[in-house]
């Protein structure tokens, strides 16, 4: 798919439409294969009530830090308290207070077919007969491996981890020891775990807290991390000229998730991969966001430019702890037992996560997914821009298949800086009125959105009309 098929547009302007279409049929047939176990469709919550939310989180104070396990859940970014959810099923979330919400974070990214699908569910069901860990090879690894491999461009070997973080710092290894050289360069506003390394502008839950980096990292840990502005090939070309020779790797998010969607502009990918080609330099891809959700072979194949190596995560565990990394064959046979380069990890290849992975990845192959999560997200956020517009507010956005963003700004937003211009307070206020209205948003303006299979077109319509409301009245 070329990259020109994506959409970002600043209202007034009409959202472009991908170029891969399919009849209006055959995207209904694709959502009602997938969204059978969606609750009911009754999602106002007209008389929000937050009772036992609020006293569960106040509880939760004293017990984690922040109340939480993980910063943005613990809303402050929007202020408030955060709601506590007590079960997921198709495109729906309900907290232990009873209300229901139609929902566009699915665990921040792996509920790309809906939470709880029946197949997923049956699955994990027959492999915990067998055991949840081992602790040893497992033939489901074998499974997962190969279909990873099959559909992303550029792996030809795997190492299955725990997490996107842990997926991150293994790819930077492997390339300082492939290539010999120290240097990394990352993007300001991309967010590639909280490995000390990385914690240098990092977007995401640093930038929602409002923290430059993090205290605890020495110097040392970041000095050979260089920065520059997404989207701007010429700071990266001053970069490699000032440490020429010393540049191991350019990490990147290929479409950015963490500082809000941001698409990457037209040359960008491709110059990236000709000045690492020029430089003997690895480029990795942090697919831990995108892999199988821009398309079934990620960012990589959407956009048509292959790295390196590749960093998975969430989709491919299908809600359960996972990441991955992959690439070149020469490259991963560095990786131990086979090579020199060290990583380990007691529940990696955890058969339960193949299992869920397995069950996913066969779902979402089928023939019309990514045209309709291309139709329902394109009608999503051309709704929301559009109600923005007849309320007077200045917004822009934009998605690619199931993956979104909208900020309140009048944009274009092709940065970190030109993200952190969205008004705060004003998406603060459009959260929790979204909120009252049966429709959860990720709790910051940092964050992408994503729709999934389950979500039918009565959801879009349901949201688009919430947004009318809420942005009519602040």
């Amino acid at each position: 798919m070329a990259a020109g098929a994506s959409s970002f547009y600043c209202i007034p302007q009409a959202g472009a439409k991908s170029s891969s279409r399919m009849r209006f049929s055959r995207a209904c047939r694709m959502q009602q294969q997938v969204s059978l176990n969606n609750d009911n469709n009754t999602n106002n919550n007209l008389n929000l009530s937050l009772t036992k939310s609020q006293q569960a989180f106040t509880a939760a104070l004293d017990l984690m830090p922040g109340g939480v396990n993980s910063p943005v859940r613990a809303f402050k970014s929007v202020g408030g308290q955060p709601i506590v959810i007590e079960s997921a099923k198709g495109s729906r979330m309900r907290d232990i207070d009873g209300n229901q919400y139609i929902d566009y974070v699915g665990s921040w990214g792996p509920a790309i077919i809906g939470h709880a699908h029946p197949k997923v569910l049956a699955a994990l069901a027959d492999t915990m007969q067998k055991g949840t860990s081992f602790g040893a090879p497992c033939l489901l690894e074998n499974t997962l491996a190969q279909m990873v491999i099959a559909a992303v461009p550029s792996i030809e070997m795997v190492r299955f981890v725990n997490s996107g973080t842990e997926a991150c710092m293994g790819a930077l290894r492997l390339a300082r020891a492939f290539t010999g050289k120290p240097k990394i360069i990352k993007f300001e506003g991309c967010y590639h775990g909280h490995a000390d390394s990385l914690l240098v502008k990092a977007g995401s839950g640093v930038a929602t807290l409002g923290l430059p980096d993090s205290p605890g990292v020495p110097q040392a840990a970041t000095s050979d991390t260089l920065t520059a502005p997404y989207n701007h090939i010429s700071a990266v070309e001053k970069l490699f000229h000032l440490h020429k020779g010393d540049i191991a790797a350019v990490i990147l998010e290929p479409v950015v998730g963490n500082s809000g969607f941001i698409l990457p502009k037209p040359d960008f990918l491709a110059a990236i991969r000709k000045i690492t080609k020029e430089n003997n330099s690895l480029l990795i891809f942090d697919e831990v966001m995108t892999g199988f959700r821009l398309a079934y072979g990620g960012a990589q194949e959407y956009f048509g430019i292959v790295p390196d190596l590749t960093t998975l995560g969430k989709i491919i565990g299908g809600g359960l702890p996972v990441g991955a990394y992959g690439g070149r064959r020469n490259i991963m046979e560095m990786v131990a037992p086979a090579g020199p380069v060290y990583q380990a990890g007691t529940l990696s290849g955890n058969p339960l996560a193949m299992a869920a992975g397995i069950e996913t990845l066969k779902l979402i192959r089928q023939p019309g997914s990514y045209e309709y999560l291309d139709k329902i997200t394109g009608e999503l956020v051309t709704g929301i821009l559009e109600a923005g517009k007849r309320a007077g507010h200045p917004m822009c956005g934009g998605h690619i298949n199931g993956m979104f963003g909208f900020f309140f700004t009048e944009g274009p937003v092709n940065n970190f800086a030109d993200a952190n211009k969205s008004d705060t307070d004003k998406f603060a206020r459009f959260y929790w009125g979204m909120l009252e209205e049966g429709v959860y948003f990720a709790p910051s303006k940092f964050e992408a959105g994503f729709s999934s299979l389950a979500h039918t077109l009565d959801d879009i319509q349901f949201t688009i009309a919430a947004a009318h409301k809420v942005l009519s009245n602040i």
